[in-house]
């Protein structure tokens, strides 16, 4: 008769402990959950797989949001790449496309992301570093040249300046002769985040939540394919927070737009099949690959239970994953590529639909052509030579797996719970709440790395003589701002300017009013009004967010 736990513990797991007492601390997740020594099958036993656990494809979608997930196709390979010009980043995303990649995702500069053209005094020293500057939809023609969009699926991490953004994105699909119906992506479009996490924020909370909700009614009468906001999770991530901590605040904040956007008239199952949400893969393997399966299974039910959803549609948290930035190191920056790859096979694992893999020098400089490379054929190794997709939610029924996706569900409904009762994600925000959680966490993981307790390969152990830094890092030529003020004053001087004023006008009455601001930005756009003098308008009405305004 084999043995029982209790009698393996006090035999052979005592003899060990004996001569190796440093075995006995404890082993915990990013989020405070202690493992276990051992998981024995009874944990699942009984469990109704049909019920409990239920199929993949099937509410809660625990397994997975598709039936034969990837069986039927691979997720997304979809590189995040911006940098420069948008003439430099339309060569990096053919280069892309034909090493294989199957989607694009834009990274914008900071200037575009907050609302300024190159041009402004605000944007010096930042145009065109961390993503493209587009300020025109010339830019965004140039940005798109030769890759057809009707063809191509595009997401676009932007925020609060998402809807004017979208609308050159438009533009330039109905000049390529596209229908917009027809279009298929995804704007971020995830502003309480922004708040919380980030930072790149323009306008106060309640205007932004309108410009939120205005895509979300354009989309549903004009775009009916495209995702109208990827509710983000990756950047709480990547700001401190424990997988706990981003499930949670990423699914309070959805709380907050699928309520926003029914308390302006749309029906849930109008709007709630185009949302996504977006999560970071970090290092603790296996509870990533829980947190993953745990998200869909409580969105789920939030949606049926809180909100009434009927379709199943409805109900499937749908996400972009990327491999996490804030855990690569310029120290032995090749070993980035085994955290990468570990942390999108966990990604793989847990069900995403769509991957984005960091480069190996990103924490240095904006990935060189070589390091996309690699990481894209990371993904590729995995899907093709790997075969991780051969099986459907190849861990469920894993004891383990089964325990962390429960405790998972478990803390984060209790987070839920306490967002609720401060009256929701908005008050939380407005209270510093999920601002100060995210800070207290990444104060105790900086003390563990610092004190050893948190072990960082090539950091604080297992260290080599400094490296030198390489000659091939990318770097952003400082004069690109000097180019981009003539060809922006070039613009404004050859565009129709009294048609373009005739737009801004219709925009300061709309937005002083109710009226939906998504087709006026299409029409102003379309007469190479900019993206900075728009939001200049806007800011004139809405006002501008101050950080400190609230807490």
């Amino acid at each position: 008769m084999s043995k029982t736990r209790k009698e393996w513990e006090e035999t052979s797991l005592k003899k060990v402990l004996s001569k190796h007492p440093e075995r006995e601390e404890s082993f915990r997740t990013s989020s405070g959950i202690e493992y276990e020594r051992l998981y024995m099958p009874e944990y699942v036993q009984g469990k109704d797989y049909a019920g409990e656990l239920g199929f993949p494809g099937e509410y809660p979608f625990t397994r997975g949001v598709q039936p034969t997930m990837y069986r039927g196709r691979f997720w997304t390979m979809r590189q995040y790449a911006g940098f420069a010009t948008a003439k430099e980043t339309n060569k990096r995303f053919r280069y892309l496309l034909e090493a294989g990649q199957t989607g694009l995702s834009v990274a914008f500069d900071l200037p575009t992301q907050i609302g300024y053209d190159s041009d402004d005094e605000m944007a010096a020293g930042e145009v065109g570093k961390v993503g493209v500057p587009i300020s025109s939809l010339r830019d965004m023609e140039q940005l798109f040249e030769e890759i057809p969009l009707a063809k191509v699926s595009t997401s676009m991490t932007i925020n609060a300046t998402a809807p004017i953004v979208l609308a050159m994105y438009i533009a330039v699909a109905k000049r390529q002769g596209a229908d917009p119906a027809g279009i298929a992506g995804t704007v971020q479009n995830d502003i309480l985040k922004e708040y919380v996490a980030r930072g790149t924020f323009r306008f106060p909370i309640e205007p932004s939540m309108r410009l939120v909700t205005d895509i979300f009614k354009y989309c549903k009468e004009n775009m009916p394919r495209w995702n109208t906001i990827s509710i983000s999770g990756y950047h709480i991530r990547e700001a401190g927070s424990t997988a706990v901590q981003e499930v949670s605040f990423t699914l309070a904040n959805a709380i907050a737009y699928v309520q926003a956007a029914i308390d302006c008239g749309l029906d849930v199952d109008a709007f709630a099949g185009r949302l996504s949400f977006f999560f970071g893969s970090h290092n603790t393997f296996f509870e990533e690959i829980a947190k993953f399966r745990a998200a869909r299974r409580i969105y789920a039910r939030i949606m049926k239970e809180r909100f009434g959803a009927k379709k199943d549609s409805s109900c499937r948290l749908r996400f972009h994953t990327q491999t996490a930035g804030c855990t690569l190191t310029a120290q032995e920056y090749d070993n980035n590529v085994v955290r990468v790859a570990m942390q999108a096979l966990a990604a793989a694992l847990g069900g995403t639909q769509s991957l984005h893999t960091n480069s190996r020098d990103e924490a240095m400089a904006l990935p060189s052509q070589d390091s996309v490379r690699i990481a894209l054929r990371t993904q590729q190794i995995l899907a093709y030579e790997n075969r991780v997709g051969d099986v459907i939610d190849p861990l469920g029924g894993c004891p383990m797996i089964e325990k962390l996706t429960d405790e998972i569900e478990r803390r984060v409904n209790e987070y839920i719970a306490k967002i609720d009762e401060m009256g929701g994600a908005v008050a939380a925000i407005r209270t510093g709440f999920m601002q100060k959680e995210i800070q207290e966490s990444a104060y105790r993981y900086q003390k563990d790395i610092e004190s050893g307790k948190q072990v960082v390969v090539a950091v604080n152990k297992f260290k080599v003589q400094e490296e030198k830094e390489p000659d091939w890092l990318l770097k952003i030529d400082t004069s690109i701002q000097e180019e981009r003020s003539r060809e922006l004053a070039e613009l404004r001087k050859n565009r129709d300017n009294a048609a373009v004023e005739k737009t801004f006008k219709a925009i300061r009455e709309a937005a002083a009013g109710e009226d939906n601001l998504m087709p006026l930005f299409v029409e102003a756009v379309e007469q190479y009004a900019t993206l900075g003098e728009i939001c200049s308008i806007l800011a004139e009405t809405f006002g501008e967010y101050k950080e400190s305004e609230f807490y």
